[in-house]
């Protein structure tokens, strides 16, 4: 039994992976064989590492066609935007309630450290961690465990296009355009949380994500273009 659940767990992984940086194209059905072969696997393991995947957004399942990657479309994406919106809203106002000084000081500790490296690091994707990192934080606050796993999910589920944001913005910067608050943004989020000011908070929250989930139908075809034409 430990062998077997070793081997889910490793074909999970690996294909969760995949399906983050969508190694699968948008709507590519999966083909079993060839990953059976790939990745050593059989497939009892490959079949239930999938399902997972399914149940968790990754991928989709037709009845008598098979798994497919999962579609990459703005009004999907966007759907992706307005749950993290919602649950980092509640994850916030949670926390205000809930969270102990000390827990407070150390998100502004971390956020501290964060600032140090934002804009020298050339690593996006460390950035784009760190900043998901910083957002899980604040959610924990809360106390609420659920959250911060439905949380971590969504960062998941729209990484790729995020990564894409990213690239956009540190190129714009590298022309000397100002197109960056997120740094602003998180202190003053971070700033009203401290002074346990609810309204504040909240409204520098949804400020904060819904600008970037306004640009959902450029940075899909961004991702695209990257997809398909990569250049980086």
């Amino acid at each position: 039994m430990t062998n077997r659940l070793s081997s889910v767990d490793r074909v999970y992984e690996t294909l969760r992976d995949m399906a983050i940086n969508f190694d699968f194209k948008p709507g590519e059905r999966i083909n079993e064989s060839a990953l059976t072969t790939k990745l050593g696997a059989s497939r009892t393991p490959l079949r239930e590492a999938l399902n997972r995947l399914v149940a968790e957004g990754f991928l989709t399942l037709a009845k008598g066609q098979g798994f497919f990657c999962r579609p990459l479309e703005p009004v999907k994406v966007l759907e992706l935007y307005q749950a993290r919106c919602a649950i980092e809203t509640e994850g916030i106002i949670r926390g205000i309630e809930n969270a102990s000084d000390e827990k407070i000081a150390e998100l502004c500790d971390y956020l501290d450290e964060f600032e140090k490296t934002y804009f020298t690091c050339t690593d996006l994707a460390e950035v784009l961690q760190q900043d998901e990192e910083f957002h899980l934080r604040l959610t924990a606050l809360s106390g609420n465990g659920e959250l911060v796993r439905l949380l971590s999910n969504l960062n998941e589920r729209i990484r790729y296009v995020r990564l894409i944001n990213f690239r956009q913005i540190r190129e714009q910067m590298e022309d000397g355009v100002d197109v960056d608050p997120s740094l602003p943004a998180h202190r003053k989020i971070v700033d009203a949380v401290k002074n346990r000011d609810t309204e504040t908070a909240v409204k520098a929250l949804r400020n904060h994500i819904e600008r970037r989930s306004g640009e959902t139908i450029e940075l899909v075809r961004l991702a695209y273009s990257q997809l398909y034409v990569p250049s980086y």
